[in-house]
């Protein structure tokens, strides 16, 4: 990166990388997430929970809930069925339909969550 395009502290990757036209933004008013990452598995999430289901997009909203109310989300306070933790329920989740992918599959889905995370944290700016 040239020293214009250089990141600054307490500056977001996406205030570079993303154009102005399609910066990611988060739209309070309706709870909608808009053009984030993973926002369609969130959002599916959100329903589920709503719905008391126990779905991988609802695990996944349930992993990330402390972060993603810290950012403003209303995240239903839920718990599903099992006594174990959402990561446990995940994984075991996961690993009844393939056991041997389990362990990947958990881990991509991590990964998405950290990945709307980070986008909204910087759309919250």
């Amino acid at each position: 990166m040239d020293e214009a395009r250089a990141l600054q502290p307490g500056q977001c990757l996406f205030q570079i990388c993303v154009p102005i036209c399609l910066r990611l933004r988060y739209d309070s008013n309706r709870n909608r997430m808009i053009a984030l990452p993973a926002s369609d598995l969130i959002e599916t999430g959100l329903r589920d929970l709503r719905a008391r289901r126990e779905t991988i997009a609802a695990l996944l909203v349930l992993i990330g809930a402390p972060k993603l109310r810290s950012l403003g989300m209303d995240i239903p306070d839920a718990s599903l069925a099992s006594h174990a933790t959402p990561e446990h329920q995940l994984y075991d989740l996961l690993a009844t339909d393939n056991p041997d992918s389990a362990h990947s599959k958990y881990n991509a889905l991590i990964r998405k969550l950290v990945s709307f995370e980070r986008a909204m944290s910087c759309v919250k700016k």
